[in-house]
């Protein structure tokens, strides 16, 4: 069967839509109407298996919200002193060697 499309053609009626259910039929499917979608479907058996990089995140997040790390406050005096002193020595060849690595961990 052929059909010429020149849009001279009369329009096809819309199809009639479907009626809403009515309260009485949704209590006869066997469910009552107030309980939740959730308690109605089935227990999935699906599973989730973390990245290693997930898991360490999530380690993270758990130590984040037990607080923030204990401060060193010996090593922060001894730092402090160094400052006022003059003597705290600046490795710049250092810092660029830390700053690579962590570039390095951040982009694998």
């Amino acid at each position: 069967m052929t059909s010429k499309i020149d849009g001279a053609s009369a329009p096809r009626p819309a199809p009639a839509p479907a009626a809403a259910p009515t309260p009485a039929a949704i209590e006869r499917s066997g469910t009552p109407r107030a309980q939740a979608i959730a308690q109605t479907q089935a227990p999935s058996s699906d599973n989730v298996r973390l990245t290693g990089e997930a898991e360490a995140l999530r380690v993270v997040q758990k130590q984040t919200k037990a607080g923030p790390p204990p401060m060193d406050m010996a090593k922060i005096e001894a730092l402090r002193a160094a400052l006022a002193a003059g003597t705290y020595r600046i490795d710049p060849q250092e810092i660029a060697q830390r700053l690579d690595a962590l570039e390095r961990q951040l982009s694998v």
